[in-house]
């Protein structure tokens, strides 16, 4: 017996198999991704075979744009009814192939007398423009309704109870791709409010340094523009207050610690949670916005411009989660 060697990769997809199905058996709604494929088909055994496939890329709503045969189109709005059930975002292009190997394939039908009349048209084009050129059938055949081809009818309803279970296992592949990449955005999305975590503090610990950097840069300028007269502390008491207030920002850093916490919670919850996390996001950039315009300190500024660039990458992610 050889042993088989599993890289990291493929202990993680073994593990986030058997987790995602456990969920789904407690019927957890997991953090889904917008970005998925699924394909499936029928045996071929029976004389003919459907060949389903599907993929979803980001967008603001469900849009299903659904390429099938035309004898089918009568099927589309049932097909799409199955796909909304299971999905909420997201552009899906579906894709619905059917090949007849049976005898009733169809009847070819020639229209002899639009063949003729192309056949004098050509010819009186040859006579008056002078053209050699030799007319073949396979010229006049190719034009256009010449030949046409009749194609049985279908039972739609038996076409529909073949294709259905396809349609349920490309959605079901879709779907655990879906939370697979889902998670994969979560894990990230953590990750990237852990370090805004860390910026918020850092922001916390220079806010609180401001008073005493100003106050000791203000009481050195005066001494150099007032050498030799005293000081007024109370004067420059009050001027330090004045700016410590309009350098604060700890409600606006409490404020985006409710909001982090508020994003963790929500990445837990069972139901769509895009429009939620999209507005946390939006409140997020309104306190880190009020934080720069207050500030007076590089420092602050930089660490407030890392905390935006965060944010942002996080509204990019949250832009992919159904």
């Amino acid at each position: 017996m050889c042993e088989q060697n599993i890289d990291r990769e493929d202990w993680i997809n073994i593990w986030l198999d058997y987790w995602i199905g456990k969920e789904l058996e407690r019927g957890v709604i997991l953090i889904r991704s917008m970005t998925s494929f699924g394909r499936a088909q029928s045996e071929e055994g029976k004389g003919y075979c459907f060949s389903i496939e599907m993929k979803s890329v980001n967008h603001r709503y469900l849009d299903v744009n659904i390429r099938m045969p035309r004898m089918m189109l009568a099927l589309e709005e049932k097909i799409r009814n199955m796909i909304s059930k299971k999905l909420n975002r997201g552009k899906v292009d579906v894709f619905i192939n059917y090949k007849n190997y049976g005898n009733d394939v169809g009847k070819a039908n020639l229209n002899m007398k639009l063949a003729r009349n192309y056949y004098e048209c050509l010819k009186q084009i040859q006579s008056e423009l002078g053209i050699i050129d030799d007319i073949s059938t396979t010229k006049i055949d190719r034009l256009p309704d010449v030949i046409t081809l009749e194609e049985p009818e279908e039972n739609l309803e038996s076409m529909f109870h073949e294709i259905s279970p396809l349609i349920e296992s490309a959605l079901n592949l879709m779907g655990e791709m879906r939370i697979r990449e889902g998670e994969k955005l979560k894990e990230d999305i953590l990750s990237k409010v852990g370090m805004i975590e860390i910026y918020v503090e850092d922001v916390e610990k220079v806010a609180d340094n401001i008073p005493k950097t100003y106050k000791k840069k203000l009481e050195e300028r005066l001494s150099e523009l007032l050498s030799g007269v005293d000081i007024d502390e109370s004067r420059i008491a009050l001027e330090v207050a004045i700016l410590s207030d309009k350098a604060a920002v700890d409600e606006e850093i409490t404020r985006l610690g409710s909001h982090l916490s508020q994003m963790k919670s929500t990445l837990d919850l069972d139901e769509p949670i895009w429009r939620k996390l999209d507005f946390i996001i939006q409140e997020m950039n309104r306190e880190a916005n009020t934080i720069a315009s207050k500030s007076t300190d590089i420092n602050m500024t930089n660490k407030v411009i890392e905390m935006k660039n965060t944010i942002e990458k996080i509204r990019e992610q949250v832009q992919n989660i159904e």
